[in-house]
């Protein structure tokens, strides 16, 4: 019969439960993050508005229109930005996922069998590490190791212990694909502004063809081109998705293989190490 010392205690099992409000996403790294995006997409606006040749400048940015730079297509490559920077923090934290795999939280060898003084070990091993560092209260491996041992100490059945870390990578899968939302509503808004620019280009071009006699020869250039510079924001809406799709599906793809990873190791190294004296 396991004894009351052999269990976590209240204390320890609670002081990790869940990561702090303030810990659950780091809002200075991500506003820096963003910044520094749309920094660099301004940074860009201004150098194509100089070394691009017209035609291109029409295409990317409508440099000819009245209201430059506020124009579609400047608002297209904000957004743009913003969603680069959004895929940039998905990758960065799919990266730091990754890492904790190689942080020697569970023991790898073909020998070692876990038992409570060994889980109170790996217990007290993690809790170090994420005190030491907020940001890692956040990852994958850390709460799945506390679930699973809390899980083991208080039932003392493996079975169950299984059963909950199948659970738990459930939901954090789940969770990833929750943290996407942001990047499908950009690669959802930009095509939309390219049409709401195509739609008010036409109405312009349609508005300048009221204007003018309809007996002038230079009148089916004039608003051919009108409606060709109309066209092009559609044009580098479906460019700018086709980029953060492939993007999006990348690295959502890398975060999951990750969080399979860090289950596998459960299994491997936890789960299957389990011993009930």
């Amino acid at each position: 019969m396991t004894t009351q010392s052999d269990r976590l205690t209240e204390r320890e099992t609670g002081a990790l439960g869940a990561p702090p409000q303030d810990a659950r996403r780091p809002w200075a790294a991500y506003a820096t993050a963003v910044s520094v995006s749309l920094l660099c997409a301004v940074t860009a606006i201004a150098i194509m508005g100089v070394v691009l040749p017209a035609e291109w400048q029409a295409l990317l940015l409508d440099r000819e229109r009245a209201t430059y730079p506020l124009t579609v297509q400047n608002v297209m490559w904000l957004v743009f930005a913003f969603g680069c920077a959004e895929l940039f923090i998905r990758f960065r934290e799919a990266r730091a996922e990754e890492t904790e795999l190689s942080a020697g939280y569970l023991p790898q060898d073909e020998r070692t069998i876990l038992q409570s003084p060994e889980l109170r070990q790996v217990y007290a091993r993690t809790r170090e590490v994420m005190a030491a560092d907020p940001a890692r209260r956040r990852r994958y491996l850390p709460r799945l190791i506390h679930r699973v041992i809390t899980q083991f100490q208080t039932t003392q059945s493996i079975d169950q212990s299984a059963t909950l870390l199948n659970s738990s990578l459930e939901l954090y899968l789940h969770e990833v694909d929750i943290r996407y939302n942001m990047i499908r509503y950009v690669v959802w808004a930009i095509p939309a502004l390219g049409f709401i620019g195509t739609v008010v280009g036409i109405s312009l071009a349609l508005n300048f063809a009221s204007t003018v006699d309809l007996q002038d020869p230079s009148l089916l250039v004039e608003l051919t081109k009108r409606l060709g510079v109309a066209f092009n924001t559609t044009l580098l809406a479906l460019m700018m998705s086709i980029v953060l799709v492939l993007g999006q599906h990348k690295i959502q793809a890398y975060e999951e293989r990750v969080l399979n990873e860090a289950g596998q190791h459960c299994l491997d190294n936890l789960i299957n190490r389990l011993y009930v004296s």
